[in-house]
């Protein structure tokens, strides 16, 4: 790499060669080094079918930020990536483009689907993973896993098997989930509820004996063809002397008794709630306790079966409309009450859930859960920000058991067999050829897969090699942070705690960082649905990958949600090229002269201060990392580079540098170099690309600014003294300027400065540099002045005269301000004319008059500073 910059920096000729640079130096890669600490991080596997998105974006920016950060701290850093094959996801968009074939799976059975499904990986698997090093990940590409390869394969079994082994795992029929789109089981976590519009159908079920009929109301008219009971609470008065008889059920005509249950709420509705155990998980739990029959009505497309009488074979929702239609003709239906409700989504499909009864494996949470809840409420693992720990314990808490198997052919296969003689279920790591009960050979395997959770629990320790006791899993685990956003808590933080604690007797991982969505300017989630979602590959061919990193950190705060606009890219971009003009500055001023990085052994006023600022960063920048403040972080190195390093250091820098004096120029060279090569080292987590392509032209040691060391904060290079001296003299360049700027003098018209002040060897030694920011033609420093017809402007430790007759033509500038006076005070007699109006505050939308009220304040303000000019220029 040359030593010389481009005149501009163009992200597309820099990126991908400088990619390759890391890629073949080997940096991304960890080793087992007894002499290093580790510090781990697992990505969160994106799916196979993924294509890169924001959310994406932001979660591998924060992880290689840490990694890359760490790194340079001289951790062995490993950040081991993968992708997920994402059971659900992946089956429904192989079936889309066999459908466009004409195909089903069915046509096609198992083995030959499972040959295009993992031809599908093979193409598109590797597709995301690209995408993630066009964004700069630092990821050690050697140890890449895939949720279904061999090891994580051996791993899912021997969980299994030693859960099963344990009484952990178990099947049974149960109330799951059930989606009629995807045909699968679905978790509790897999449903989202919305509100919705619906009705309260309230009907009669009449008593066999005639005696009248008992009023109830359900949400799902069309369930009732599998109703079993209706209930009543046993301490409801109303229905004490009903418990037991007989109702018949309307349009289906089979009797069902009354039962007494604590589930009914009594001052709910009637108090009378019907029974439908296939359909409704609390109404399964009511079933077992009064040993009811479970009759399911439903097909798995959600239309109804041969159990739905003359009903049968039509959807869900036609057979709600022709139900309700009979009710009312035969005088079953009392009301129709309109309601809003909460009803589950799939989380894939967003098809309506139907709780179903349905035979299934479970894992049993409630001993796997109390220990993963003890090691949170322990600190053991900590969440950032800690008010994620709610969501946490208030899932963990409540937890039901886990619902493992799913219905598809692509995923981990559950490895029970069935023996066809016996009946006799075997649970084994490897296939068995015989019954041990029986000896038959007749065994056949489930036909279903897990649940894709099921193995990505296991993904920090199942990617080292377990259950092997590889080096890697002995020295890289537990691993370190987990970043990840807020709306998998549940789906997969929860379960890889539980699993850690369960399969290696510790947590996973020290810390969970939690960042919130990426939003759009206005606020709004990105989705498809509103067209608002911004492609990062595209920014990335527009600005460059450094730009998009550093949009999608700044304002990053923990937890909450980031707003990514255009603006924001645009100025990450800008403050890319204000890097790399600072850059350019440095290196033809460099040109050649022999510049060590290192700094001078005398130091000028001016280099004092800006190192012990760069000290100051160094420490709160690394102070800000370890705890997870990424934003304000680098918040600081935007405000030291642009104000503090380029707006000040360089410009002062330039007097030096052109000077005929070699040592102090020389001196300046040094200091540049050595600053500016810091602060790319403490940029380069941050923009990784634009640090490595400028740190290579500037003098260094070492191969590549990711390997090189992480600066340190150094109590000799504190001097507080002289970053207050400093300060001083910029509060009297940055007054001067500002009086100037009030009375629109040009920077080429020069005056004498006259600065009283009892810190006079300060403002000597500034006096170059006041002379040149401040435009002046020379600059007298003293104890006092008695200075006619000079505008004074006191600042801290100084008080500065700027005589008035070399700026300004005085009566030429009172007519001006004058003038300028009179216009301000006229539109600020308006406002308040405006704001005294109480029929225009009373009907004014509430924006207008606080826009009325704004302007009234700037006007004021505006007249306060023409009164101030207008005073000084009397004088």
């Amino acid at each position: 790499m040359s030593r010389e910059l481009a005149k501009t920096y163009d992200p597309q000729e820099v990126e991908d060669r400088i990619y390759d640079f890391w890629l073949n130096g080997g940096y991304f890669h960890a080793t087992v080094d007894p002499e290093k600490k580790p510090y781990t991080i697992v990505i969160p596997p994106p799916n196979i079918t993924g294509q890169l998105h924001m959310g994406h974006a932001m979660d591998e920016t924060l992880q290689d930020i840490l990694i890359r950060w760490r790194r340079m701290q001289g951790y062995s850093a490993l950040w081991l990536p993968g992708t997920d094959h994402a059971s659900i996801a992946t089956e429904a968009k192989i079936v889309e483009a066999m459908r466009q074939e004409g195909l089903s799976k069915e046509d096609l059975g198992r083995e030959q689907f499972l040959e295009r499904a993992w031809a599908w990986k093979e193409k598109y698997g590797g597709r995301i993973v690209e995408q993630l090093k066009k964004l700069g990940s630092s990821c050690d590409w050697d140890r890449e896993r895939f949720t279904m390869d061999e090891g994580c394969n051996k791993a899912v079994r021997e969980v299994f098997v030693r859960l099963y082994n344990k009484g952990l795992i178990y099947r049974g029929e149960r109330i799951i989930n059930w989606c009629p789109h995807c045909k699968t089981s679905i978790s509790d976590a897999e449903v989202e509820f919305s509100e919705h519009d619906g009705n309260f159908w309230h009907i009669r079920y009449p008593f066999k004996d005639g005696s009248g009929y008992l009023e109830l109301a359900t949400t799902r008219p069309e369930t009732m063809l599998g109703d079993t009971a209706v209930a009543v609470h046993p301490e409801d008065e109303r229905y004490k002397n009903i418990v037991g008889k007989m109702l018949v059920l309307p349009l289906v005509g089979r009797e069902i008794p009354v039962v007494a249950d604590t589930y009914v709420e009594q001052d709910f509705g009637t108090g009378v709630v019907k029974i439908t155990p296939a359909h409704d998980p609390n109404d399964f739990e009511v079933g077992l306790r009064h040993h009811l029959e479970i009759i399911n009505v439903m097909n798995e497309d959600g239309s109804i079966n041969e159990n739905g009488g003359k009903f049968a074979g039509m959807s869900g929702l036609e057979a709600r409309k022709q139900i309700v239609k009979e009710l009312d003709e035969q005088g079953f239906l009392v009301r129709v009450e309109p309601i809003k409700h909460n009803v589950g989504t799939c989380y894939r499909c967003h098809t309506v859930v139907e709780p179903r009864v349905s035979k299934q494996w479970f894992v049993k949470m409630e001993p796997l859960a109390k220990p993963a809840i003890d090691c949170v409420r322990d600190g053991h693992v900590r969440f950032i920000p800690e008010r994620m720990e709610k969501i946490y314990f208030n899932w963990m808490d409540n937890i039901k058991d886990w619902c493992i198997s799913r219905q598809l052919w692509w995923g981990h296969r559950i490895p029970a067999w069935y023996c066809e003689d016996c009946g006799e279920t075997v649970v084994a790591m490897d296939t068995p050829h015989a019954c041990p009960k029986c000896g038959s050979t007749k065994l056949h395997q489930d036909e279903d897969t897990l649940d894709t959770w099921f193995s990505s629990a296991l993904w920090p320790f199942s990617t080292l090699g377990w259950p092997d006791q590889t080096e890697d899993l002995k020295y890289f685990y537990p691993t370190d942070t987990l970043v990840t956003g807020y709306d998998i808590i549940f789906f997969w933080v929860a379960r890889m705690i539980f699993s850690g604690m369960e399969h290696m007797g510790e947590p996973p991982f020290k810390t969970v960082f939690i960042h919130g969505l990426i939003r759009d300017a206005q606020g709004r989630k990105m989705s498809k649905s509103l067209g608002n979602g911004i492609d990062p590959l595209e920014v990335i061919a527009q600005y460059g990958a450094d730009a998009l990193r550093f949009t999608l950190v700044t304002g990053n705060s923990p937890g909450n949600d980031l707003r990514f606009s255009q603006e924001k890219v645009e100025a990450s971009r800008n403050f890319a090229n204000k890097i790399w003009n600072a850059s350019r500055f440095i290196l033809m001023n460099i040109d050649g002269h022999d510049v060590p990085n290192q700094l001078p052994e005398k130091l000028a006023l001016e280099d004092k201060w800006i190192v012990h600022q760069f000290n100051q960063v160094v420490k709160e920048v690394t102070d800000n990392l370890e705890h997870f403040e990424i934003g304000i972080a680098v918040q600081k190195l935007y405000d030291f580079l642009w104000d503090e390093l380029c707006d000040w250091y360089i410009e002062i820098a330039k007097i030096r540098l052109q000077s005929s004096d070699e040592t102090t120029a020389q001196a300046a060279r040094q200091v540049l170099v050595w600053v500016m090569t810091g602060t790319l080292q403490l940029l380069h987590p941050f923009m990784p690309y634009i640090t490595e392509e400028i740190w290579q032209s500037l003098p260094h040691e070492g191969e590549s600014i990711m390997v090189s060391k992480w600066p340190s904060f150094e109590q000799a290079h504190c001097d507080p003294q002289a970053a207050s001296d400093m300060q001083n003299i910029m509060d009297v360049i940055r007054a001067v300027r500002n009086r100037r700027s009030e009375m629109n003098v040009p920077p080429s018209r020069k005056t004498h400065l006259y600065i009283a002040t009892a810190a006079a060897q300060v403002f000597q030694e500034g006096a170059p540099i006041i002379e040149r920011l401040a435009f002046a033609n020379g600059v007298e420093v003293g104890d006092a002045f008695e200075i006619e017809g000079a505008v004074n402007i006191v600042t801290s430790g100084a008080k500065t005269y700027i005589p008035m007759d070399e700026l300004v033509d005085k009566k030429a500038e009172l007519a001006r301000l004058a003038k300028e006076l009179e216009s301000a005070q006229k539109q600020y007699a308006t406002t308040q004319q405006k704001l005294s109006n109480e029929k225009f505050l009373s009907k004014a939308p509430e924006n207008v008059v606080e826009g009325v009220r704004q302007n009234a304040a700037k006007l004021k303000e505006h007249i306060a500073l023409i009164e101030s000019s207008m005073e000084a220029l009397s004088h």
